[in-house]
């Protein structure tokens, strides 16, 4: 059956779906030796697909995982900067991206896939997926800020944060544990929002991604999503 080649590039773990479509505008993908523009169709099961020359292989084993990043590591593999990342713990995953990145200094879930029609889906900023944090801020909060925070805070550079779902989980001494729903992944953008409203930010744990919980996993674990579980991410991102 024909389908849009940069889906079925995605589906065989070439990237997410914008990265496929980038492979064919940049003239690297053939059908049947032809260069084709983006929109053309192929059906896998017939057409000789090539990408640089090299034909494109079947669709691999699709791989879900859920991971604890601990602070102080990279959420992806930077290069040349000496940092631990991810992918020190998932060292025979290296080909897998990285679904809901997180700041050097923050905790907390990581999922990482081969699916790039999934992660194309949870990263793209236009379907607004919720990531939940819990937070913790070093004042206590007053009414004014809570609301602010829940209607949107505009940031240094004028961007107006979306609107968040916000609770107070418990007020300590010298602050508060808040719980903040996120639909959104601006750079640093908790450690923004609260500097801006004067509520300074300690710690972030993002406990959740869509309908998959952080749970018991512990700093520096992982472990792969169960059928169930990846039913549910894929019917969430409406892929099912």
């Amino acid at each position: 059956m024909e389908e849009r080649v940069q889906k079925i590039l995605s589906r065989a773990g070439y990237g997410s779906r914008r990265g496929c479509e980038a492979l064919i505008e940049e003239g690297r993908v053939t059908v049947n030796g032809k260069k084709i523009k983006l929109g053309a169709k192929a059906d896998p099961s017939t057409d000789e697909i090539k990408l640089d020359g090299v034909p494109v292989g079947k669709p691999e084993k699709k791989v879900y995982i859920a991971l604890h990043k601990p602070k102080n590591m990279l959420s992806l593999d930077a290069g040349d900067d000496p940092r631990p990342t991810i992918f020190d713990i998932v060292k025979d995953e290296r080909h897998l991206y990285p679904v809901g990145r997180l700041d050097f200094d923050s905790e907390g879930l990581v999922l990482l896939t081969n699916d790039g029609e999934l992660a194309n889906h949870l990263t793209h900023p236009r379907y607004e997926h919720d990531k939940e944090y819990e937070v913790r801020v070093t004042r206590r909060p007053d009414d004014e800020q809570l609301a602010i925070l829940r209607r949107g805070v505009v940031l240094e550079d004028g961007y107006r944060t979306l609107p968040s779902d916000i609770e107070v989980i418990k007020m300590t001494k010298n602050g508060a544990w808040l719980k903040m729903v996120l639909r959104e992944g601006k750079n640093r953008q908790i450690r923004r929002m609260g500097s801006r409203i004067g509520l300074p930010v300690r710690q972030i744990r993002r406990v959740r991604i869509g309908p998959i919980d952080l749970g018991k996993l512990q700093p520096g674990n992982f472990r792969y999503l169960k059928p169930d579980e990846i039913k549910a991410l894929r019917d969430y991102a409406d892929l099912d």
